[in-house]
Protein backbone atom coordinates (compact mmCIF):
# COMPACT_ATOMS: atom_id res chain seq x y z
CA UNK A 1 0.00 0.00 0.00
CA UNK A 2 1.66 3.46 -1.09
CA UNK A 3 1.50 6.04 1.56
CA UNK A 4 0.95 9.41 1.67
CA UNK A 5 2.49 11.64 4.75
CA UNK A 6 1.29 14.90 6.17
CA UNK A 7 3.51 17.83 6.98
CA UNK A 8 3.11 18.14 11.17
CA UNK A 9 0.11 20.06 11.89
CA UNK A 10 -1.80 18.68 8.71
CA UNK A 11 -3.64 16.57 10.26
CA UNK A 12 -6.06 18.45 11.83
CA UNK A 13 -8.57 18.92 9.06
CA UNK A 14 -8.68 14.97 9.17
CA UNK A 15 -9.09 14.42 12.95
CA UNK A 16 -12.19 16.49 12.21
CA UNK A 17 -13.06 14.25 9.51
CA UNK A 18 -12.95 16.83 6.55
CA UNK A 19 -12.92 14.67 3.18
CA UNK A 20 -10.08 16.30 1.19
CA UNK A 21 -6.26 17.02 1.42
CA UNK A 22 -5.09 19.61 -0.38
CA UNK A 23 -1.82 19.37 -2.25
CA UNK A 24 0.09 22.21 -0.14
CA UNK A 25 -0.71 19.30 3.41
CA UNK A 26 1.16 16.50 1.52
CA UNK A 27 5.05 16.27 3.03
CA UNK A 28 5.89 13.21 0.33
CA UNK A 29 4.25 9.97 -1.37
CA UNK A 30 2.37 9.62 -4.47
CA UNK A 31 0.72 7.02 -5.84
CA UNK A 32 -1.09 6.35 -9.45
CA UNK A 33 -4.58 8.65 -10.54
CA UNK A 34 -7.08 7.35 -8.75
CA UNK A 35 -5.63 4.44 -6.59
CA UNK A 36 -6.34 4.01 -2.63
CA UNK A 37 -3.25 5.27 -0.67
CA UNK A 38 -2.83 5.11 3.66
CA UNK A 39 -2.50 8.46 4.60
CA UNK A 40 -0.75 8.94 7.66
CA UNK A 41 0.60 12.15 10.27
CA UNK A 42 4.25 13.00 10.20
CA UNK A 43 4.46 10.74 13.28
CA UNK A 44 3.21 8.08 11.37
CA UNK A 45 -0.14 7.80 12.59
CA UNK A 46 -3.26 6.64 10.49
CA UNK A 47 -5.68 9.02 9.27
CA UNK A 48 -7.62 7.76 6.63
CA UNK A 49 -7.72 5.65 3.16
CA UNK A 50 -7.86 8.12 0.32
CA UNK A 51 -7.79 8.24 -3.85
CA UNK A 52 -4.93 10.00 -5.32
CA UNK A 53 -5.31 12.50 -7.70
CA UNK A 54 -1.89 13.57 -9.35
CA UNK A 55 -3.15 16.50 -10.79
CA UNK A 56 -5.39 18.32 -8.63
CA UNK A 57 -5.32 20.37 -6.07
CA UNK A 58 -7.46 18.29 -4.19
CA UNK A 59 -4.62 15.49 -4.19
CA UNK A 60 -6.64 13.07 -2.15
CA UNK A 61 -10.10 12.11 -1.14
CA UNK A 62 -11.11 10.28 1.61
CA UNK A 63 -13.09 6.80 1.05
CA UNK A 64 -12.85 5.97 5.36
CA UNK A 65 -11.17 6.93 8.30
CA UNK A 66 -11.62 3.32 9.60
CA UNK A 67 -7.91 1.51 9.60
CA UNK A 68 -9.62 -1.70 9.08
CA UNK A 69 -11.90 -0.75 6.25
CA UNK A 70 -11.12 -2.58 2.90
CA UNK A 71 -11.43 -0.13 -0.08
CA UNK A 72 -12.64 -3.07 -2.69
CA UNK A 73 -15.80 -3.74 -4.86
CA UNK A 74 -17.14 -4.72 -1.14
CA UNK A 75 -16.68 -1.41 0.25
CA UNK A 76 -18.16 0.18 -2.64
CA UNK A 77 -21.22 -1.87 -3.09
CA UNK A 78 -21.53 -1.33 1.00
CA UNK A 79 -21.55 2.58 0.37
CA UNK A 80 -24.14 2.92 -2.60
CA UNK A 81 -26.61 0.46 -0.87
CA UNK A 82 -26.22 2.94 1.88
CA UNK A 83 -27.06 6.30 0.07
CA UNK A 84 -29.68 4.51 -1.71
CA UNK A 85 -31.57 3.45 1.13
CA UNK A 86 -31.06 6.69 2.51
CA UNK A 87 -33.43 8.22 0.22
CA UNK A 88 -36.49 6.51 1.07
CA UNK A 89 -36.22 8.23 4.84
CA UNK A 90 -35.89 11.74 2.66
CA UNK A 91 -39.68 13.46 1.79
CA UNK A 92 -39.10 13.58 -2.31
CA UNK A 93 -42.43 14.14 -4.40
CA UNK A 94 -40.87 12.99 -7.26
CA UNK A 95 -40.10 9.69 -9.64
CA UNK A 96 -36.28 11.84 -9.96
CA UNK A 97 -34.24 12.52 -7.10
CA UNK A 98 -30.11 12.56 -6.46
CA UNK A 99 -29.43 8.89 -5.40
CA UNK A 100 -25.76 9.73 -4.84
CA UNK A 101 -24.20 13.24 -3.85
CA UNK A 102 -20.69 12.99 -3.60
CA UNK A 103 -18.69 13.43 -0.59
CA UNK A 104 -21.94 13.68 1.59
CA UNK A 105 -22.56 10.08 0.78
CA UNK A 106 -19.03 8.87 1.55
CA UNK A 107 -18.03 8.85 -2.43
CA UNK A 108 -16.06 11.50 -3.52
CA UNK A 109 -16.86 13.18 -6.98
CA UNK A 110 -19.35 10.80 -7.89
CA UNK A 111 -23.12 12.15 -8.40
CA UNK A 112 -26.01 9.87 -9.44
CA UNK A 113 -29.76 11.34 -10.31
CA UNK A 114 -32.35 8.56 -10.69
CA UNK A 115 -35.25 9.58 -13.70
CA UNK A 116 -38.06 6.99 -13.17
CA UNK A 117 -35.82 4.19 -14.79
CA UNK A 118 -32.98 5.63 -15.38
CA UNK A 119 -29.77 6.65 -14.00
CA UNK A 120 -27.39 9.27 -14.92
CA UNK A 121 -24.13 9.03 -13.47
CA UNK A 122 -21.00 11.83 -13.31
CA UNK A 123 -18.05 10.24 -12.37
CA UNK A 124 -15.86 13.58 -11.12
CA UNK A 125 -12.83 12.33 -9.69
CA UNK A 126 -9.66 10.09 -10.19
CA UNK A 127 -11.03 7.81 -7.27
CA UNK A 128 -14.39 7.58 -8.72
CA UNK A 129 -13.11 6.83 -12.54
CA UNK A 130 -10.89 4.27 -11.29
CA UNK A 131 -13.65 2.51 -9.52
CA UNK A 132 -16.48 3.19 -12.29
CA UNK A 133 -17.11 -0.06 -13.36
CA UNK A 134 -17.50 -1.14 -9.89
CA UNK A 135 -19.80 1.50 -8.91
CA UNK A 136 -21.99 1.11 -11.93
CA UNK A 137 -22.63 -2.38 -11.20
CA UNK A 138 -23.57 -1.76 -7.29
CA UNK A 139 -25.92 1.20 -8.49
CA UNK A 140 -27.72 -1.24 -10.86
CA UNK A 141 -27.70 -3.83 -8.08
CA UNK A 142 -29.21 -1.97 -5.24
CA UNK A 143 -31.72 0.22 -7.46
CA UNK A 144 -33.15 -2.95 -9.36
CA UNK A 145 -32.79 -0.96 -12.75
CA UNK A 146 -31.01 -1.49 -16.16
CA UNK A 147 -29.87 1.30 -17.68
CA UNK A 148 -26.94 3.89 -16.60
CA UNK A 149 -25.95 6.56 -18.64
CA UNK A 150 -23.05 8.47 -18.35
CA UNK A 151 -22.66 12.31 -18.27
CA UNK A 152 -18.99 13.41 -16.83
CA UNK A 153 -18.73 16.11 -19.01
CA UNK A 154 -17.94 18.77 -16.37
CA UNK A 155 -15.44 21.75 -16.36
CA UNK A 156 -14.22 19.20 -13.22
CA UNK A 157 -12.95 16.57 -15.21
CA UNK A 158 -10.01 18.72 -16.36
CA UNK A 159 -8.66 19.64 -12.75
CA UNK A 160 -8.36 15.83 -11.98
CA UNK A 161 -6.54 15.61 -15.48
CA UNK A 162 -9.68 13.35 -17.19
CA UNK A 163 -11.14 13.51 -20.68
CA UNK A 164 -15.24 14.22 -21.30
CA UNK A 165 -17.36 10.72 -21.28
CA UNK A 166 -20.35 10.68 -22.09
CA UNK A 167 -23.18 7.92 -23.18
CA UNK A 168 -24.71 4.42 -22.18
CA UNK A 169 -22.43 2.89 -19.37
CA UNK A 170 -24.97 -0.27 -19.08
CA UNK A 171 -28.05 -0.79 -21.09
CA UNK A 172 -29.57 1.92 -23.20
CA UNK A 173 -32.65 3.77 -23.67
CA UNK A 174 -34.24 6.89 -24.71
CA UNK A 175 -32.72 10.25 -24.45
CA UNK A 176 -35.87 12.27 -24.08
CA UNK A 177 -37.90 11.52 -20.35
CA UNK A 178 -40.44 12.79 -18.73
CA UNK A 179 -40.46 13.16 -14.68
CA UNK A 180 -43.50 13.56 -12.27
CA UNK A 181 -42.38 16.28 -9.90
CA UNK A 182 -45.24 17.34 -7.40
CA UNK A 183 -48.50 17.52 -9.31
CA UNK A 184 -46.98 18.17 -13.01
CA UNK A 185 -44.97 16.59 -15.72
CA UNK A 186 -41.55 17.96 -16.71
CA UNK A 187 -39.21 16.82 -19.74
CA UNK A 188 -35.53 16.54 -20.38
CA UNK A 189 -32.99 15.29 -22.28
CA UNK A 190 -30.46 13.52 -20.17
CA UNK A 191 -27.55 13.80 -22.82
CA UNK A 192 -28.18 17.57 -23.44
CA UNK A 193 -29.42 19.26 -20.46
CA UNK A 194 -27.74 20.94 -17.60
CA UNK A 195 -26.09 18.77 -15.34
CA UNK A 196 -27.40 15.38 -15.32
CA UNK A 197 -30.21 16.94 -17.38
CA UNK A 198 -32.18 18.28 -14.77
CA UNK A 199 -31.62 20.77 -11.37
CA UNK A 200 -33.61 18.29 -9.18
CA UNK A 201 -32.28 20.32 -6.22
CA UNK A 202 -34.62 22.94 -6.51
CA UNK A 203 -37.56 20.79 -6.78
CA UNK A 204 -38.86 22.31 -2.75
CA UNK A 205 -38.34 25.52 -3.86
CA UNK A 206 -40.37 25.17 -6.67
CA UNK A 207 -43.51 23.77 -4.50
CA UNK A 208 -42.76 26.40 -2.01
CA UNK A 209 -43.31 29.25 -5.10
CA UNK A 210 -46.45 27.59 -6.66
CA UNK A 211 -47.73 27.88 -2.86
CA UNK A 212 -46.62 31.57 -2.34
CA UNK A 213 -47.91 32.41 -5.79
CA UNK A 214 -51.23 30.86 -4.70
CA UNK A 215 -51.51 32.62 -1.53
CA UNK A 216 -50.63 36.22 -2.41
CA UNK A 217 -52.08 35.65 -5.81
CA UNK A 218 -49.41 36.77 -8.22
CA UNK A 219 -50.55 38.56 -11.30
CA UNK A 220 -47.31 38.97 -12.84
CA UNK A 221 -44.53 36.70 -12.39
CA UNK A 222 -40.88 37.07 -14.18
CA UNK A 223 -38.81 33.54 -14.65
CA UNK A 224 -35.34 34.89 -15.18
CA UNK A 225 -32.63 32.03 -16.25
CA UNK A 226 -35.81 29.86 -16.59
CA UNK A 227 -34.10 26.76 -18.36
CA UNK A 228 -36.94 24.19 -19.46
CA UNK A 229 -39.54 26.24 -17.21
CA UNK A 230 -39.41 24.31 -13.97
CA UNK A 231 -40.66 28.06 -12.06
CA UNK A 232 -42.78 28.63 -14.64
CA UNK A 233 -44.69 25.85 -14.63
CA UNK A 234 -44.97 26.31 -10.55
CA UNK A 235 -45.95 29.62 -10.97
CA UNK A 236 -48.69 28.74 -13.03
CA UNK A 237 -49.59 25.58 -10.92
CA UNK A 238 -50.22 28.17 -8.21
CA UNK A 239 -52.65 30.32 -10.37
CA UNK A 240 -50.09 32.72 -11.76
CA UNK A 241 -51.89 35.73 -14.30
CA UNK A 242 -49.15 35.56 -16.63
CA UNK A 243 -45.54 34.44 -16.71
CA UNK A 244 -42.65 35.83 -18.58
CA UNK A 245 -39.72 33.51 -19.10
CA UNK A 246 -36.46 34.62 -20.12
CA UNK A 247 -33.49 32.25 -21.30
CA UNK A 248 -30.36 32.74 -23.69
CA UNK A 249 -31.07 29.17 -24.96
CA UNK A 250 -33.74 28.85 -27.42
CA UNK A 251 -33.68 24.86 -27.22
CA UNK A 252 -34.51 25.20 -23.26
CA UNK A 253 -37.20 27.66 -23.93
CA UNK A 254 -38.51 25.56 -26.71
CA UNK A 255 -39.30 22.72 -24.07
CA UNK A 256 -40.32 25.78 -21.16
CA UNK A 257 -42.71 25.52 -24.00
CA UNK A 258 -43.62 21.79 -24.10
CA UNK A 259 -43.53 21.71 -20.18
CA UNK A 260 -46.16 24.48 -19.76
CA UNK A 261 -48.62 22.79 -22.56
CA UNK A 262 -47.89 19.26 -20.91
CA UNK A 263 -49.08 20.69 -17.97
CA UNK A 264 -52.37 21.82 -19.57
CA UNK A 265 -51.90 25.57 -18.94
CA UNK A 266 -53.24 28.37 -21.22
CA UNK A 267 -50.27 29.51 -23.88
CA UNK A 268 -51.51 33.13 -23.51
CA UNK A 269 -50.75 32.99 -19.85
CA UNK A 270 -46.99 32.66 -20.53
CA UNK A 271 -44.69 34.57 -22.77
CA UNK A 272 -41.32 33.07 -23.67
CA UNK A 273 -38.24 35.35 -24.26
CA UNK A 274 -34.78 34.63 -25.86
CA UNK A 275 -32.60 36.85 -24.51
CA UNK A 276 -29.71 37.82 -21.87
CA UNK A 277 -31.12 38.16 -18.59
CA UNK A 278 -28.98 41.17 -17.64
CA UNK A 279 -29.86 43.30 -21.02
CA UNK A 280 -33.50 42.28 -20.50
CA UNK A 281 -33.72 43.33 -17.05
CA UNK A 282 -32.23 47.14 -18.10
CA UNK A 283 -34.73 47.04 -21.07
CA UNK A 284 -37.85 46.11 -18.35
CA UNK A 285 -36.60 49.15 -15.93
CA UNK A 286 -36.32 51.56 -18.53
CA UNK A 287 -39.73 50.85 -19.82
CA UNK A 288 -41.07 50.58 -15.86
CA UNK A 289 -42.15 47.25 -16.10
CA UNK A 290 -43.31 45.98 -12.52
CA UNK A 291 -43.65 42.61 -11.39
CA UNK A 292 -45.21 40.81 -8.66
CA UNK A 293 -42.56 38.38 -7.92
CA UNK A 294 -39.45 37.56 -9.55
CA UNK A 295 -37.17 33.90 -9.44
CA UNK A 296 -33.70 34.41 -10.23
CA UNK A 297 -31.70 31.27 -10.35
CA UNK A 298 -28.53 32.06 -12.44
CA UNK A 299 -25.95 29.62 -13.66
CA UNK A 300 -22.74 29.16 -11.31
CA UNK A 301 -20.95 32.83 -11.61
CA UNK A 302 -17.96 31.55 -8.79
CA UNK A 303 -16.82 27.56 -8.67
CA UNK A 304 -14.45 28.75 -6.25
CA UNK A 305 -13.51 31.05 -3.70
CA UNK A 306 -10.91 32.25 -5.87
CA UNK A 307 -14.18 33.68 -8.25
CA UNK A 308 -15.98 35.26 -5.20
CA UNK A 309 -15.33 38.91 -5.68
CA UNK A 310 -16.09 38.83 -9.71
CA UNK A 311 -19.17 36.86 -9.27
CA UNK A 312 -20.24 38.70 -6.58
CA UNK A 313 -20.71 42.13 -8.59
CA UNK A 314 -22.53 40.11 -11.39
CA UNK A 315 -24.94 38.75 -8.82
CA UNK A 316 -25.12 42.01 -6.93
CA UNK A 317 -25.98 43.67 -10.36
CA UNK A 318 -29.06 41.17 -11.38
CA UNK A 319 -30.61 41.30 -7.84
CA UNK A 320 -30.21 45.27 -7.91
CA UNK A 321 -32.31 45.37 -11.41
CA UNK A 322 -35.00 42.70 -9.91
CA UNK A 323 -35.33 44.52 -7.01
CA UNK A 324 -35.99 47.89 -9.20
CA UNK A 325 -38.36 45.85 -11.27
CA UNK A 326 -40.14 44.38 -7.95
CA UNK A 327 -43.93 46.09 -7.20
CA UNK A 328 -44.17 46.97 -3.73
CA UNK A 329 -45.43 44.24 -1.53
CA UNK A 330 -43.96 42.14 -4.36
CA UNK A 331 -41.65 38.38 -3.90
CA UNK A 332 -38.46 37.64 -5.02
CA UNK A 333 -36.97 34.08 -5.06
CA UNK A 334 -33.36 34.68 -5.73
CA UNK A 335 -30.42 32.06 -5.78
CA UNK A 336 -27.12 31.62 -5.61
CA UNK A 337 -25.31 27.78 -6.88
CA UNK A 338 -21.93 29.09 -6.46
CA UNK A 339 -19.77 27.07 -4.18
CA UNK A 340 -17.43 29.72 -3.95
CA UNK A 341 -20.26 32.37 -2.40
CA UNK A 342 -21.12 31.84 1.19
CA UNK A 343 -24.32 32.04 2.92
CA UNK A 344 -23.35 35.01 4.72
CA UNK A 345 -21.43 36.46 1.61
CA UNK A 346 -24.96 36.03 -0.84
CA UNK A 347 -26.98 38.03 2.02
CA UNK A 348 -24.66 40.51 2.02
CA UNK A 349 -24.66 40.49 -1.52
CA UNK A 350 -28.20 41.12 -2.05
CA UNK A 351 -28.76 43.37 1.11
CA UNK A 352 -26.04 45.60 -0.90
CA UNK A 353 -27.90 45.09 -4.14
CA UNK A 354 -31.43 46.82 -2.06
CA UNK A 355 -29.23 49.63 -1.21
CA UNK A 356 -28.25 50.51 -4.55
CA UNK A 357 -31.74 49.97 -5.71
CA UNK A 358 -33.28 52.36 -3.14
CA UNK A 359 -35.39 49.13 -1.59
CA UNK A 360 -36.05 47.41 1.43
CA UNK A 361 -37.18 43.86 1.76
CA UNK A 362 -38.89 41.49 4.50
CA UNK A 363 -36.72 37.79 4.57
CA UNK A 364 -39.03 35.56 4.52
CA UNK A 365 -37.43 32.83 4.58
CA UNK A 366 -33.50 30.85 3.45
CA UNK A 367 -33.34 28.05 0.87
CA UNK A 368 -31.26 25.74 -0.33
CA UNK A 369 -30.76 21.98 -2.08
CA UNK A 370 -33.62 19.14 -1.89
CA UNK A 371 -32.85 16.91 1.05
CA UNK A 372 -31.89 14.28 -1.39
CA UNK A 373 -28.66 16.97 -2.01
CA UNK A 374 -27.83 16.93 1.94
CA UNK A 375 -25.24 18.93 3.48
CA UNK A 376 -22.96 16.84 6.31
CA UNK A 377 -21.58 18.24 9.81
CA UNK A 378 -18.52 17.71 8.73
CA UNK A 379 -18.50 18.70 5.36
CA UNK A 380 -19.60 22.30 4.82
CA UNK A 381 -18.43 22.95 1.50
CA UNK A 382 -21.53 20.94 0.68
CA UNK A 383 -23.79 23.33 1.13
CA UNK A 384 -23.31 25.06 -3.00
CA UNK A 385 -27.37 25.99 -2.92
CA UNK A 386 -28.23 28.87 -1.21
CA UNK A 387 -31.34 31.55 -1.54
CA UNK A 388 -33.54 33.66 -0.20
CA UNK A 389 -36.90 34.84 -0.32
CA UNK A 390 -37.93 38.66 0.18
CA UNK A 391 -41.10 40.56 -0.06
CA UNK A 392 -40.74 44.09 -0.92
CA UNK A 393 -41.41 46.48 2.00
Amino acid sequence: MKVLRLHPGKERSLLRRHPWIFESAIARGGADSGETVRVESDAGEFLAWAAFSPQSRIRARIWSFDVDQRIDAAFFDMTCAAAIAARSRFDIQSDAMRLVHGESDGLPGLVVDRYGDTLVAQFLSAGAQRWKAVLADALLRHTGLERLYERSDTSSRKLEGLPEETGWLRGDGPLDLVIREHDWQLALNIAQGHKTGFYLDQRDSRARFARTTRQLGFAQVLNCYCYTGGFSVAALAGGAGHVTSIDSSGPALALAGLNIARNGFDARRSTLQEADVNAALRQFVTAGRQFDAIVLDPPKFAPTVAHAERAARAYKDINRLALKLLAPGGTLFTFSCSGGISVDLFHKIVASAGTDAAVDGFILGHLGGAPDHPMTIRFPEGEYLKGLVVMRR
